[in-house]
């Protein structure tokens, strides 16, 4: 795998394509990012914990029904995927109030939300990710009113399935990043990751508010502990799989 080779390259992952126009290979990287890459550093084996815990998550959506764009892991850092065109949105579901939702409300870290909340951010760093409302949303063309339900559907069933099974790895799902996208026949697929970069993920049995902390918190807080801390997610969720 070549610079030349490369369709695109984000913070976390790097696209290559293969022989097979409808696949793509997927590398992840141990550089690790927050505040939309204005902090920058690495977590060792990232790349490999990343890339075996979300190939882990995808296979168990797909068996309960939930569509992705995982195909297999050729390698530990390494995800064959299908292509699609991703919608230019950051689909956030909630359960615990924790992060942006508490600095811009006031709600307190740690309260247990009524419902799940399903929110929607642009893919812009320069505008810095902004929430928007749905009638920005289709202002801006990012989404039919059938696709964003859709969507939204599908965000809640997603959270269905992974709050019951973290639960069983004695972790709480506070909140995560989705990402979606069409394939070739226009049928909607879950894409991106799933892992301790994209999801807030507490420790059940701990009661201490930052020694609970087992995601990417760790990082951006510098709490310390982040390669434990994903290695101890990586065990927990391979031992229920």
């Amino acid at each position: 795998m070549s610079e030349v080779e490369k369709i695109y390259e984000g913070k976390a992952k790097i696209l290559y394509p293969t022989e097979d126009p409808e696949i793509l290979l997927t590398y992840y990287k141990d550089d690790a990012t927050a505040f939309n890459a204005q902090k920058r550093g690495q977590i060792q084996g990232k790349g490999e914990i990343n890339c075996t815990v979300a190939a882990a998550l995808f296979q168990l959506l797909e068996s309960v029904g939930i569509a992705t764009h995982y195909i297999d892991r050729p390698a530990p850092n390494q995800m064959r995927v299908r292509a699609v065109k991703i919608f230019p949105l950051e689909v956030v579901v909630r359960n615990i109030a924790a992060g942006s939702l508490c600095r811009q409300t006031g709600l307190p870290e740690g309260k247990i939300l009524p419902q799940p909340l399903v929110e929607f951010y642009l893919k812009n760093d320069e505008l810095g990710d902004p929430l928007l409302s749905s009638d920005r949303l289709f202002l801006l063309e990012l989404a039919t009113k059938e696709q964003l339900t859709q969507i939204q559907e599908m965000a809640l069933k997603v959270n269905d399935h992974l709050r019951e099974f973290f639960w069983r790895c004695d972790i709480i799902l506070v909140d995560f990043k989705l990402e979606f996208g069409l394939d070739s026949s226009s049928r909607l697929l879950l894409a991106d990751e799933i892992s301790p970069d994209t999801c807030r993920l507490w420790d059940s049995q701990e009661t201490d508010p930052l020694a609970r902390v087992l995601d990417k918190d760790r990082f951006r807080r510098d709490l310390g502990a982040v390669e434990s801390a994903y290695q101890e997610v990586l065990q927990r969720v391979l031992a229920q799989i």
